[in-house]
């Protein structure tokens, strides 16, 4: 009975094993992770700046392919600009007329000062004709009370001296009526200038506009997607071309609510990419979500916030990356350990070792 109850218990016992063996073998089975490291997948990311055309328009050229790496200022599309140039030269001829216009209320300026002034001379001259009167007449009143002067001339001198007043009088008023044309010449030369300044900017405007019709690369970069092609028109702020900033690239991962909020900025990361897993590239965190991804509506229990996963960026060193543009890309999945404590060693598949 006990060899019987044996023979059965050994394919047991065989199986238990090898079930063990293979549970402890088995590729999906988590060894754990080493002390004061987590661990979360992610995908490698640029900052990407889409070229838009500022106007509505037809693409005239485009100066780059896909692929291509161009320079910060680099000349990378053209729009055509027929009817902007039409545009300024429109306002290049009214800005010559609106010149022109301030020289003429100059003129007038001058003019009518110098008639304000003859006005003037004139009152000068008409009121020593009547100061000239005046005097004859005193002297004439004089020699009539004398005896000596007839009647008829006294009324005459008297009627001159009228005349001489109402001379000065009208002399006067033509005076001031060239003083009201001075003030009123004066008035157009700041219009006129007004006029030109308008025009000034007008003129600018067209030109920023004629600029911006060249589209430049704000800044170094490779040339993603081309997005329009000559002879397309595009809207007002459509954009033509998408370029890529390889010196800001950074892998984005997704850690958990419990170990998100022990991570601080500035923290260690290294990453292991699917594409070349032999290169442990360094990077530290530079962006942690405020808020939860992917998270349930409702948050009740523990194992529903368990769920909660936020965001993390971690920032590729600059320098590295300058030195290594032509292997650099974009979307490539990957691993990011992340040291939560600063005192924790690396392990030594993690380690740097003679990063180029």
């Amino acid at each position: 009975m006990t060899s019987r109850w044996k023979s059965a218990l050994w394919p047991l016992v065989l199986l238990a094993a090898v079930g063990a063996g293979l549970f402890g073998w088995a590729p999906w089975r988590d060894s754990g992770l080493p002390a004061g490291l987590v661990k979360g997948n992610g995908r490698i990311e640029a900052t990407e700046i889409a070229v838009a055309s500022k106007l509505a328009g037809r693409v005239m050229a485009i100066e780059v392919g896909e692929g291509d790496f161009v320079k910060a200022g680099q000349v990378l599309a053209r729009m055509q600009v027929d009817s902007l140039q039409a545009q300024r030269d429109e306002a290049l001829a009214r800005l010559q007329q609106a010149q022109q216009a301030v020289g003429t209320a100059e003129v007038q300026v001058a003019q009518a000062e110098s008639n304000h002034q003859a006005a003037l001379a004139l009152v000068v001259q008409r009121d020593s004709e009547l100061d000239m009167a005046q005097r004859r007449l005193l002297r004439s009143e004089q020699l009539a009370r004398e005896g000596f002067f007839s009647d008829q001339l006294l009324e005459d001198d008297r009627a001159k001296r009228r005349n001489q007043q109402a001379i000065l009088s009208a002399a006067q008023a033509q005076a001031r009526a060239a003083e009201a044309a001075v003030r009123a010449a004066r008035t157009q030369i700041p219009a006129a200038q007004a006029q030109v300044r308008a025009l000034e900017a007008t003129l600018a405007r067209i030109e920023v506009e004629l600029a911006d019709s060249v589209l430049k690369a704000p800044r170094d970069g490779r040339v993603q997607f081309l997005i329009a092609h000559p002879g397309e028109i595009v809207a007002g702020g459509g954009r033509v071309l998408d370029l890529v900033d390889l010196s800001d690239v950074y892998l984005t991962f997704f850690l958990p609510e419990t170990v998100a909020g022990r991570v601080a900025l500035g923290s260690e990361v290294r990453i292991l990419l699917d594409a070349a897993p032999e290169f442990v590239i360094p990077a530290k965190v530079s962006f942690v979500a405020s808020q939860a991804q992917f998270t349930p509506k409702t948050v009740e229990t523990a194992s529903e916030r368990q769920k909660l996963m936020f965001r993390v960026r971690a920032q590729i060193d600059r320098e590295l990356l300058l030195r290594h543009l032509d292997q650099v890309k974009t979307g490539l999945p990957g691993v990011a350990w992340l040291k939560l404590d600063p005192q924790a060693a690396w392990p030594a598949d993690l380690a740097l070792k003679g990063q180029p």
